[in-house]
């Protein structure tokens, strides 16, 4: 092997983060809040079969990872934003505050405990409604033509992956990558990178 006295260069891009789907998540607003990530049914399974079986692969082994736990069952309430002063008599208990009118004629709004809310005018609150996703048996929906971006506005897929030895990752198949004859169950490292044959390049390292 040949050795030269010049430093390495570093590949182009940007580094890879140690928490990208904290990242992702923490941009995102789509279902997203700080507990849960929700993904309507209706829209995941309108997308196109090379994601849905990557997908589908990705939550097999989710489940797998975690099937030691207790799993509840969620229930899943489609929300938005209000204004306290805009919310009826039924959507105030909903939020657990109350209106009255006090004795100089004024509008109140109290917390259920009595605790009285100031600038209701400037407080709002999360309130039930109607769901805008369409649902399934409601028709396919077909996702946007226009290229995936991640939230801040860039493409995806625009650059290979760095990993944390600073070797870029070959771009991904729709369909995912083979894997070679000594990947042991599930592979390892990143995306079983190192059960892949060797080519010339990597057979020079």
């Amino acid at each position: 092997m040949k050795y030269t006295p010049e430093p390495i260069p570093r590949p182009a891009g940007r580094p890879a983060s140690s928490t990208p789907l904290r990242d992702y998540l923490e941009a995102a607003s789509h279902g997203v809040d700080s507990g849960y990530a929700v993904l309507p049914r209706s829209l995941v399974e309108s997308m196109p079969l090379p994601w849905q079986q990557q997908m589908a692969h990705l939550l097999a082994e989710f489940h797998s990872a975690f099937d030691h736990l207790s799993w509840p069952v969620y229930r899943v309430v489609p929300s938005r934003y209000e204004r306290l002063v805009d919310l009826d008599e039924d959507q105030l208990a909903e939020v657990g505050c109350l209106m009255e009118i006090d004795a100089d004629g004024e509008i109140v709004y109290r917390h259920r405990d009595g605790k009285r809310i100031d600038n209701p005018e400037e407080t709002t609150v999360l309130v039930s409604c109607l769901d805008p996703i369409p649902r399934g048996d409601q028709g396919r929906v077909e996702p946007s033509a226009s290229p995936m971006h991640d939230p801040a506005g860039r493409a995806l897929g625009d650059q290979a992956p760095t990993p944390p030895s600073g070797l870029p990752l070959p771009p991904t198949p729709p369909g995912g990558f083979p894997p070679g004859p000594s990947t042991p169950p599930g592979g390892f490292g990143p995306q079983g990178y190192q059960g892949y044959p060797p080519t010339p390049e990597r057979q020079s390292w």
